[in-house]
């Protein structure tokens, strides 16, 4: 009796590798090298590539339980889309001068593009409730913490109450029951989200706080995709592009709006603000820490 192969394509592939045969396994160890090509190649360019038939292909493809190599290059792309760097290695012949300038287009690309759709009012909307809460509470999880623990160092010279989430050494309940009705939740939910992250943003949606929601996804593009859009009952939605032309996801509109939001939290706190910013400076000068 054939076993059943299930879960992501890569996953299937190492499951099967023990039975494949010699021209199969090597298609395997080609798709394995650069999982992301599987995505972008026809049958007949992967055949090529490996070095195998187009016939190879095909039983190779219902080896791993995939009714067509079609079903399985939509499988690798939801993968793809998901977010794993190695799924997004290509074997590209690309010059390092080229591939510098690609990211560098892409990244201005992508601040461009979110820009247009985010406007300096909503900016300021939540400037000035970040300004009139009792405590911001700013959570991000794997890269996105990242930009909570930068958007926190920077709004806390202003605001003396941040905290970022996960704590060290803390559950998530822990510190959820402390969120209080005048406090307000920043959440980033950047590729590739954890599992636990809906779950989270449909407490905070049930919760008494208001939300920002800073995302770079719109749509469920695949089964891999959480959908946290629709667990958080957000009063402000900013998203951002990441698209990249490598295997990374660039993230320069995440800090360019990280950075215009906390100094419009600094342009807009006016006299307190300054006053806090002095203080914080005579500290500095009284510690010669600088």
């Amino acid at each position: 009796m054939t076993p059943v192969i299930s879960g992501s394509y890569v996953a299937r592939i190492r499951a099967a590798l023990p039975s494949l045969h010699p021209s199969e396994r090597r298609l395997a160890d080609t798709i394995l090298n650069f999982p992301g090509e599987i995505a972008s190649y026809s049958a007949t360019e992967l055949a090529q590539l490996a070095n195998v038939s187009n016939a190879t292909v095909t039983r190779f493809v219902r080896r791993l339980g995939y009714d067509s190599f079609d079903q399985a290059r939509q499988a690798a792309r939801a993968t793809q889309q998901a977010g794993a760097a190695v799924f997004r290695v290509s074997a590209s012949d690309q010059g390092p001068e080229g591939a510098l300038m690609a990211q560098i287009a892409q990244g201005r690309q992508n601040v461009e593009n979110s820009f247009a759709a985010i406007s300096l009012a909503e900016i300021d909307d939540l400037a000035d409730a970040i300004l009139q809460a009792g405590r911001v509470w700013i959570i991000g999880f794997r890269t996105a913490q990242a930009f909570a623990v930068y958007l926190s160092a920077q709004i806390g010279q202003i605001v003396p109450n941040v905290t970022v989430l996960p704590q060290a050494g803390q559950t998530l309940a822990e510190s959820l029951g402390s969120i209080a009705k005048d406090d307000v939740v920043i959440v980033f939910a950047l590729r590739r989200t954890v599992r636990q992250l809906p779950a989270l943003c449909r407490e905070l949606g049930n919760g008494p706080a208001r939300a920002a929601l800073i995302s770079d996804e719109t749509h469920r593009q695949g089964p891999e995709t959480v959908p946290v859009a629709a667990e958080l009952s957000a009063q402000w939605r900013f998203v951002v592009q990441t698209t990249a032309p490598g295997p990374l996801f660039n993230h320069a509109a995440v800090l360019t709006l990280c950075h215009i939001l906390a100094t419009r939290v600094l342009e807009r706190s006016g006299l307190a603000g300054r006053k806090r910013l002095l203080a914080i400076e005579a500290l500095h000068d009284s510690l010669d820490e600088l």
